[in-house]
């Protein structure tokens, strides 16, 4: 089944799964929505056979189910949860999710955001821009969302998070995108977001980390570059990755051809990860992501 059919009905509910794996799980998982009026239109699971892990995402109409929304969680855990030793996340195609960006001086990033939301791609809402400079104030303008300069420095660090964070919270956000956001979070603020903090950066870490990677990259003659987004953790630019690709180089490309081809990488990487989590079509386990189609 495709997300097709979720798109032509926009009540939904999405379920997704991981448990020792078992026999039963599906069976029993598509008779309790069978035997309570859904109908599914989404199902897809994987099975890690070293680990002997289940996973599933399963989605399904809500029109005619039997049990109201606020009471599928409490079913669920009462007939299935416990006795499949299942950890799993229920979502609601009617919330919109509130998705934060945080920005510094590049602009590739929050631009190719701001357009997929404009043009109506991804069902979320963009309540503010938070950066620690002024510089692209302009575009938070030009799309009509409110921008918030708060200067980081080492000083005041803990300082400018509480201020973010605060904001944050007032604005009800439910996850945030580093669009190029060039400060290192602290443990108490990625703990306030646990897998909720998407970032992205070029793919020559660790090997040509600082401010110039492309140039370093240059100068040592690549083949190839990439660019990689993952959720934020307190191990720096070590969270389970979500997205990943690349792209060659030759000898004849410059420093700027190389920027420009990594720069519609981190565009397009970015943009598949935040829409994947934005359809909850991802689950984290032991530092990986299994990403559903």
């Amino acid at each position: 089944m495709t997300d097709n059919a979720m798109q032509k009905n926009l009540n939904t509910a999405v379920l997704l799964i991981h448990c020792p794996d078992q026999k039963g799980i599906v069976a029993a998982l598509t008779r309790f929505i069978h035997e309570n009026n859904g109908n599914i239109v989404y199902l897809d699971q994987h099975v890690d056979h070293t680990d002997k892990a289940f996973f599933l995402r399963i989605a399904w109409d809500l029109d005619n189910f039997l049990i109201p929304d606020i009471k599928i969680a409490d079913y669920f855990e009462t007939l299935l949860a416990v006795k499949y030793n299942m950890t799993w996340q229920l979502h609601f195609s009617r919330h919109v999710p509130r998705m934060a960006i945080m920005v510094s001086r590049l602009s590739h990033c929050l631009y190719d955001l701001l357009s997929r939301w404009q043009d109506g791609e991804w069902k979320v809402d963009i309540p503010l821009i938070i950066s620690n400079h002024q510089e692209l104030h302009h575009i938070a303008t030009q799309f009509s969302i409110p921008f918030f300069n708060i200067p980081v420095s080492g000083n005041d660090k803990e300082s400018a998070e509480q201020k973010q964070m605060k904001l944050l919270k007032e604005h009800n956000v439910d996850f945030i995108v580093l669009a190029r956001y060039m400060q290192v979070l602290s443990e108490n603020f990625i703990n306030e977001y646990p897998f909720r903090i998407i970032n992205i950066h070029h793919s020559f870490l660790p090997a040509f980390p600082g401010a110039r990677p492309y140039q370093s990259a240059y100068e040592r003659g690549v083949k190839i570059i990439g660019a990689t987004s993952h959720y934020v953790t307190r191990e720096l630019d070590a969270g389970p990755i979500i997205e990943q690709d690349v792209t060659r180089i030759t000898h004849k490309d410059s420093v700027a051809d190389i920027i420009r081809k990594g720069q519609d990488l981190e565009k397009i990487v970015l943009s598949r990860a935040v829409y994947a989590h934005i359809e909850h079509k991802l689950l984290v386990y032991k530092n990986k992501t299994i990403v559903f189609s």
